[in-house]
């Protein structure tokens, strides 16, 4: 009872506030410079406030909703997964200058061998209702005259348990650029000293593309029980001067389907 007199009383003092500055608003014109003065100076304090709120609502109403957890999951798979720059804010939204082996989140680094250091990278909101994530990643890439740019993505620890080699890792991604570009996904699997690669080119149309590529572990010598860690290389050809945009990145895991 007493919510819906505060929404009562709330709708009543919000009609005369808006009566009030409407009014204002007709009179401005033909007040006084001492009045004018006086009424400007609460119109921008209220401004201000108003800013905030539209400010807080647009970014917290925008699709897809921060937090979201609808990354593709293909059918039967018995594991999925956003990493963080695309799941929800980071700590630094934007990066200049970056340097090699520079952390961008927790689990997320860029590596280049670029003595110039000429590349951004800054994270930002996705606003279209076909992204499924609430945030991208961007690259901005100037001159570059190293051999290779990387953003390296190490998987969670759900990532390894119960792997098998029968088991097909996915990698899904919504890509746009600037410019044509090569993009390599290397799956990295440790175990001991030892590291099992495998190597897939992401199928990019012109201007990006979502893409989807799979890595089969039965082509790997790998040891089941002695799996240390996962971690995915995204190789990034023909980079220079060129904004290369992730708009989303999620992982899978599934079972092959027996023959």
């Amino acid at each position: 009872m007493m919510k819906q007199r505060d929404r009562w009383i709330d709708k009543v003092m919000y009609r005369r506030m808006l009566r009030r500055w409407a009014r204002l608003a007709d009179m401005a014109e033909g007040l006084d410079l001492e009045s004018l003065r006086r009424y400007r100076g609460q119109a921008l304090s209220l401004r201000r406030n108003l800013d905030r709120v539209i400010h807080q609502a647009e970014h917290r109403l925008a699709l897809p909703l921060i937090g979201s957890d609808a990354a593709p999951k293909p059918i039967g798979s018995d594991w999925a997964w956003r990493p963080e720059p695309w799941y929800g804010p980071i700590a630094f939204s934007g990066l200049s200058s970056v340097k090699n082996q520079t952390s961008i989140c927790d689990g997320v680094k860029v590596f280049h061998d670029c003595p110039h250091n000429e590349l951004t990278v800054r994270q930002l909101r996705n606003s279209d209702e076909a992204h499924l994530a609430p945030f991208g990643l961007r690259m901005d890439v100037f001159r570059f005259e190293g051999s290779f740019l990387s953003l390296v993505l190490e998987l969670p620890d759900a990532a390894v348990e119960g792997l098998r080699l029968t088991h097909l890792i996915g990698l899904n991604a919504t890509v746009e650029a600037e410019k044509p570009l090569e993009i390599y996904a290397r799956l990295n699997v440790k175990q001991g000293p030892n590291v099992e690669q495998i190597v897939r080119q992401l199928p990019l149309e012109e201007g990006g593309a979502n893409v989807f590529v799979e890595f089969d572990l039965a082509y790997t010598k790998l040891a089941e029980k002695q799996i240390d860690r996962i971690w995915v290389d995204l190789i990034f050809d023909r980079a220079e001067m060129n904004q290369i945009t992730l708009r989303d990145v999620t992982f899978s895991r599934r079972p092959r389907a027996e023959l």
